[in-house]
């Protein structure tokens, strides 16, 4: 399957988890999280620091505090945050995964695709892609 087409499939689902989101209107995860409700999809922030977004909606700590099982993660920290996150999360569980530039090293993909997450990199971002095909 092509990037593309992988990009095409993942963004089928409707109901995402941004990891990394902010409040912060200047960084970059905000304006992702932000993009996917311009869009029709349901998108939850995580991040442990916020209690709230600046659009008043819950900042949720970790995946498993969501209301509703994210189809897709879409992650936006470091690749050090991003392994951490990988390491607790059980692909049967959230089996796609959306790492956006600057977010994997090796390590990171090694790792994804042993334990067999359906991931999309390779310099993709979901914002890009949204405002391309949305």
């Amino acid at each position: 399957m092509s990037k593309e087409e992988k990009m095409q499939e993942m963004m089928k689902n409707k109901v995402w988890a941004v990891v990394g989101a902010t409040p912060n209107p200047d960084k970059m995860a905000n304006r992702i999280y932000h993009t996917f409700g311009e869009h029709g999809y349901q998108a939850y922030p995580v991040n442990p620091n916020y209690q709230n977004m600046d659009d008043g909606k819950a900042c949720y700590s970790c995946l498993g505090d969501l209301p509703q099982k994210p189809q897709c993660v879409d992650f936006v920290v470091p690749p050090t945050v991003t392994l951490e996150h990988l390491k607790a999360m059980d692909p049967k569980e959230y089996p796609n995964i959306w790492l956006q530039p600057g977010t994997y090293d090796d390590e990171v993909l090694r790792y994804a695709k042993e334990k067999g997450f359906n991931v999309v990199s390779d310099g993709a971002c979901t914002m890009a892609y949204l405002h391309r095909h949305g």
